[in-house]
C-alpha cells in the first residue's frame, strides 16, 4: 500500500532564508521515494549584519517573521505533517539570535534550532550522496554558504573527516575574511587529502548550481577545473550590473557567486582535483531525511 506524507525543511542561511516541501512516498517492500513539492527562497542576507554589527538588524527581524509567518501558511496549505527549521552562521554569531528565535516561536509557533558547522556537515552528510558517488574513488565535498563553507572527506563511501570554517560568500563580501582562515583552509586540504592519488570535488549551494546550469553539462556529469577557472575569470571582468543582464543573474546571486567561485576554485587547487560534480543537493535535503530517520527511530 503506497502511503505519501509531506515534509517541510527550513534553512536559515547567511544569505538567504529557504523552504523545502518534499512528498515521501513509502510502499511495502520498495524503497522510500523523496520528490520535491516546493522550493522557496527569500533573500534575506542575515550575515550582512551579524558578521558587521554582531546583530541582525530591526530591517532583518521584521523581514523574518514575514517570511516564517508565510513558511507556515505554506506548510500548513501543503498539509506538512513534520518540518524541522535550522540556523547556520549568521545566527551562531548574532547575539540576539536567542532572542529572534524566542520571537518567531512565539509569533508563528515555527521553532528554530541554531546548529554549529560540525551538526550542519553532518545533517548535509545524510542526502543521498552514496547514490552519486563511487565507493571506490575519494571525493572532497564542499558546501558554501554565506557565512561558513563545510568540507567532508569521502573514501571508498565512507566519511573519513569533516570540518567547518568561516570562509563564506557574504563574509568574502565585506572583506571580513582574513589571510589566516585562508591559509588554515589550504592547509587543513594539503593535509587530509596528502594520502590520496586521484581526488574529485562535489559542490553544492546556490552559486555552483547556478554556475552548473548555465555550463549546459549533462546532469551527472562534472564540470572542468578549467571550466570554472575560465567562468570565474568571465565573472571578475563583468561589473555587479553587467552579471545581472549578461548572465541573467539575480540581484543576490550577482555579487555572491563570484567568491563561491574562488572557494571552489581553491578547494580543487590545494587537493589536486581537476573535476567537480554538482548534485543538487544541500542542507535542506539532509533536513527532510534526517526528519524521516527519526520517524523510522520512533
Amino acid at each position: 500500500m503506497l502511503t505519501i506524507e509531506k515534509y517541510g525543511a527550513i534553512d536559515i542561511g547567511s544569505n538567504a532564508v529557504r523552504l523545502l516541501i518534499s512528498s515521501i512516498h513509502e510502499e511495502d517492500g520498495k524503497t522510500t521515494r523523496f520528490k520535491k513539492t516546493s522550493l522557496v527562497r527569500v533573500p534575506i542576507r542575515l550575515g550582512a549584519d551579524v558578521f558587521k554589527n554582531k546583530k541582525v538588524s530591526e530591517e532583518n527581524i521584521v523581514r523574518m517573521l514575514d517570511a516564517m509567518q508565510a513558511y507556515q501558511l505554506l506548510m500548513k496549505t501543503h498539509k506538512v505533517v513534520r518540518y524541522k527549521a535550522c540556523a547556520t552562521s549568521a545566527m551562531r554569531e548574532a547575539e540576539n539570535g536567542p532572542e529572534l528565535v524566542e520571537l518567531i516561536k512565539e509569533k508563528t509557533g515555527i521553532q528554530i534550532d541554531i546548529i554549529d558547522g560540525k551538526d550542519e556537515a553532518a545533517i548535509i552528510a545524510m542526502t543521498d550522496l552514496h547514490e552519486l558517488i563511487n565507493t571506490d574513488a575519494t571525493y572532497l565535498y564542499v558546501d558554501v554558504g554565506g557565512g561558513s563553507t563545510e568540507f567532508t572527506l569521502y573514501h571508498n563511501g565512507n566519511t573519513i573527516t569533516s570540518k567547518s570554517f568561516k570562509l563564506g560568500t557574504v563574509r568574502l563580501l565585506n572583506d571580513l575574511v582574513s589571510d589566516d582562515i585562508w591559509n588554515e583552509v589550504e592547509h587543513w586540504i594539503h593535509e587530509k587529502t596528502k594520502d590520496y592519488r586521484r581526488i574529485s570535488l562535489i559542490g553544492s549551494g546556490g552559486n555552483i548550481n547556478n554556475i552548473f546550469k548555465n555550463s549546459g553539462t549533462s546532469v551527472g556529469k562534472p564540470l572542468s577545473f578549467l571550466y570554472l577557472s575560465s567562468y570565474y575569470k568571465l565573472l571578475k571582468s563583468l561589473t555587479y550590473e553587467e552579471r545581472i543582464w549578461q548572465l541573467n543573474l539575480n540581484q543576490d546571486r550577482a555579487d555572491v557567486i563570484t567568491p563561491a567561485a574562488r572557494i571552489y576554485l581553491s578547494a580543487m587547487k590545494w587537493s589536486g582535483a581537476r573535476e567537480i560534480f554538482v548534485p543538487k543537493i544541500g542542507l535542506s535535503d539532509g533536513i527532510i531525511k534526517s526528519l524521516y530517520n527519526e520517524k523510522l527511530n520512533n
